[in-house]
């Protein structure tokens, strides 16, 4: 199968490609010949190949104008310094995603809500059916960054009550993602990420270093 850019520039028969046509025209239709001549496996992967690379080119294009964000990025990183160039919404990053209409990060901002910026599906379900105290906690933990110390004395209440709400919501959603990712590797399903299978790793060598000291313990009750 020829490649690409032959296509492109090839001349002759029905075909003849007109050269006062736009260059996106011109692709466009040399795609669409690529699309109509496949037949082996090679051929539609090169097809795949070519669409993968406009792809690329418009995903670049759009992340010139958009305001991207990771989840493990809190809401204000990359606040600007105060002063007189820079007028107070410049300063937040969520005020400039709002100005460029992406309000998604101010309206779910909030304990109750913030399942809604969750990407994974199984970890947001679990975040929503936490109770409200260990939502609070864990929102103000990984959204707001606060030790517990500082979420002590906002909530009136000790560290340690802290300390134990959030180990209590972090159990919960261990206990529940571990075995549906575990499914997931099993059955090979395509949301498996490289992090999930750490934290799987992870979380089954804790637990049989758990289990590996109760049963000491309880040999030397027995004895």
């Amino acid at each position: 199968m020829k490649n690409f850019f032959q296509i492109i520039f090839e001349d002759g028969g029905e075909g003849k490609i007109d050269r006062k046509q736009l260059v996106r025209d011109v692709k466009k239709a040399a795609l669409a010949r690529m699309e109509d001549a496949a037949r082996t496996v090679e051929d539609f992967r090169a097809v795949i190949k070519q669409w993968d690379s406009l792809d690329e080119n418009r995903e670049r294009r759009e992340r010139a104008y958009e305001v991207v964000r990771e989840e493990n990025i809190p809401l204000e990183f990359g606040r600007k310094k105060d002063g007189l160039i820079f007028p107070v919404p410049f300063v937040y990053p969520a005020e400039r995603e709002a100005m460029m209409g992406d309000f998604i990060d101010m309206i779910y901002d909030s304990a109750e809500d913030m399942w809604q910026l969750v990407e994974d599906w199984d970890v947001s379900i679990e975040l929503e059916n936490l109770s409200a105290k260990q939502k609070e906690v864990l929102f103000l933990t990984a959204v707001r960054m606060c030790t517990p110390q500082q979420i002590a004395c906002f909530k009136d209440q000790t560290d340690r009550a802290v300390r134990k709400l959030l180990a209590a919501a972090l159990d919960s959603m261990r206990g529940f993602l571990a075995p549906v990712i575990r499914w997931q590797i099993q059955t090979g399903q395509p949301e498996v990420t490289f992090a999930k299978r750490q934290f799987l790793e992870w979380y089954e060598n804790q637990n049989c270093d758990f289990d590996s000291e109760k049963n000491v313990l309880d040999s030397d009750e027995c004895e």
